[in-house]
């Protein structure tokens, strides 16, 4: 018995220091983190607006009866990240025709305000979610993520981190164009 007690912090190391260097491996894409929402329901939710914005709510029932997909993205102003990614999305938005609605996380309403006024708001819809419990609903793993889900409110794809540099932005113009995401003929 105390031998096998002795080894148990050894089997332990060799255990933690395996996932460790799978985490490494540069062959894994950290985007590619499954989602148990993709061909899923959307959670339901319903989130009041931001104070200080004139922007409206979110609630999964605006998923719902879209002609087109809808993108749905998760931010917050103190996420490094999503203010990068905030031009490109703002550009999908202005030249691609694609609908995208907000998800403000964890964010207080001031700096969530202030920084939509400095960059601009891209988004028809922002909800907020200020105890992060909407956030759980929908399987974050950090901010940002982005999500396209369809006209029925079925998730279709989820995107891990920021959509920034020219594979990411691939990446995410083939997913909005096989969803239908974007008007045809729209270009990017």
């Amino acid at each position: 018995m105390k031998r096998l007690t002795a080894g148990l912090p050894f089997i332990a190391a060799v255990i933690f220091g395996g996932f460790f260097l799978w985490g490494l491996n540069p062959d894994r894409d950290p985007n590619e983190i499954p989602s148990v929402l993709i061909s899923q329901p959307a959670p339901a939710f319903d989130l009041d607006p931001v104070p200080g914005l004139e922007t409206p709510g979110l609630a999964r029932s605006d998923l719902v009866g879209n002609e087109r997909p809808v993108v749905v993205n998760v931010f917050a102003s103190w996420c490094v990240p999503c203010r990068a990614e905030h031009a490109v999305l703002t550009r999908f938005v202005e030249r691609g025709g694609m609908r995208l609605f907000g998800i403000n996380y964890k964010d207080k309403p001031e700096d969530a305000v202030k920084w939509l006024n400095d960059l601009g708001n891209p988004y028809e819809r922002i909800g907020s979610d200020l105890s992060g419990r909407t956030g759980i609903e929908w399987g974050l793993s950090g901010v940002p993520e982005t999500f396209i889900v369809d006209g029925g409110g079925t998730v279709l794809f989820r995107y891990v981190g920021p959509v920034v540099g020219p594979d990411a932005v691939e990446r995410f113009t083939q997913a909005l164009k096989q969803a239908g995401a974007l008007p045809n003929g729209a270009a990017l």
